[in-house]
């Protein structure tokens, strides 16, 4: 079955990065047991990442190892190659949104993690997205980039569950109705 997913943490007036495009406010909630709010668990379901070269270029900067075991193809208009630190783990791919699936499908690769604001975006102008997990932080960030942009219609979702963790982070997942 092919599916592609978005696994994404918002503030509560949906930004996604603050106006800095900074992201330190994902920890403004103590997590001293460093609960991962079913990330692991989402991770092993997927078997590859697509995202955009502004999230790709974020995930580089962090101080800590390649997060990822499976490919992440990073879709870029701009980018001529991955640096040489990341060859074999993350590959550059170009073309119509339908195309790049098609050929991460035929690479074997069925259920797709969504991850990046404008990727996303992308892929929810075209009804690309079957699920979203959307974790909630409880701050108001008043500006930054938005998850969601405008979409050339309606697209129906419905909650699969909802949870909360640590008393205060509220996590909604939600599936694509199709008709």
């Amino acid at each position: 079955m092919k599916k592609n997913s978005v696994y994404i943490a918002t503030s509560i007036d949906g930004y996604i990065a603050d106006r800095n495009g900074r992201l330190d406010w994902l920890h403004s909630i103590p997590n001293p047991d460093m609960e991962d709010m079913g990330y692991a668990s989402f991770m092993e379901k997927i078997d590859a990442l697509v995202m955009g070269r502004v999230t790709f270029e974020t995930v580089c900067s962090f101080d800590v190892d390649w997060p990822y075991t499976k490919p992440v193809f990073v879709l870029s208009n701009t980018l001529t190659e991955i640096p040489q630190s990341h060859q074999g783990k993350a590959f550059l791919m170009k073309g119509s949104l339908e195309e790049i699936i098609d050929e991460i499908h035929q690479k074997g690769h069925h259920h797709v993690y969504i991850d990046g604001g404008s990727t996303i975006q992308q892929f929810l102008k075209e009804d690309r997205i079957d699920e979203m997990i959307i974790t909630t932080i409880p701050i108001l960030l008043g500006g930054g980039a938005s998850l969601f942009a405008e979409t050339p219609t309606e697209f129906p979702f419905e909650l699969v569950r909802s949870q909360t963790f640590l008393g205060q982070i509220v996590q909604n997942h939600y599936r694509r109705k199709r008709s």
